[in-house]
């Protein structure tokens, strides 16, 4: 099982979260190209810190929309959507090679992923980006035709921070509030068990992420399942 995060958000002289805390708990870092957060020194500095730990480099490709923290819809065509997977995947991907490593997969964010899931029309476009890119796309299992239609590697993965709705869709939270590690280990547990998904997604912008990294990764290995980058 994969553990991956959503780091390097915070921009200039604001921090949001702790991505030294919380890298040395995961396999994956889905790593923001300034969109919706980051900028470039953060985002070396944050691929920096994954190459340190050994953690697999994704890009986490977001909306135009610093100020809504790219978790507000906008009416984009799939072309458009193409066009901004491909420029941030873009920008990760040279500071990877920069620091002696590759990307390895992309995951959208916010808004972008929850209208990938909505529109299958969009959903390909993120699917063609992740194609023309050569790596894997990290989205939840609702993809896994679109990626098999674009021929591209498809990792499902799964929340134990967010709650989902009676369709099992994702339910977005504009502002993170604190998880219960217990419960968030019992949930990945429940995931790893029903095999259902290849990785499991902690938020970087929770308040107490590094503990919920840290509690599900020791659940996950105490009932025998390898943490393992994807």
């Amino acid at each position: 099982m994969d553990l991956n995060a959503d780091l390097g958000e915070s921009f200039g002289r604001w921090t949001l979260g702790d991505d030294a805390a919380l890298m040395p708990h995961i396999t994956s870092a889905n790593v923001a190209a300034g969109f919706h957060g980051g900028d470039p020194h953060v985002l070396r500095r944050t691929v920096a810190l994954a190459v340190e730990h050994g953690v697999g480099i994704g890009a986490h490709a977001g909306l135009p929309d610093l100020v809504g923290f790219g978790r507000r819809r906008m009416a984009i065509s799939p072309e458009e959507l193409y066009d901004l997977v491909l420029y941030q995947a873009g920008a990760v991907g040279a500071f990877a090679e920069a620091a002696g490593a590759e990307l390895r997969h992309v995951k959208p964010h916010g808004a972008m992923y929850s209208m990938a899931v909505d529109d299958d029309e969009l959903a390909a476009a993120v699917c063609a980006a992740v194609a023309d890119l050569g790596v894997a796309l990290l989205m939840p299992p609702q993809l896994a035709d679109a990626a098999a239609g674009a021929g591209i590697r498809f990792i499902p993965e799964g929340y134990v921070d967010l709650d989902y709705d009676a369709d099992g869709k994702l339910i977005l939270e504009r502002v993170k509030q604190p998880r219960d590690p217990a419960e968030t280990a019992r949930r990945a547990l429940e995931f790893a068990r029903a095999g259902e998904v290849e990785s499991i997604c902690i938020h970087g912008d929770g308040p107490n992420a590094a503990e919920l990294a840290a509690g599900v990764r020791a659940a996950l290995e105490d009932a025998g399942v390898e943490v393992a980058p994807l």
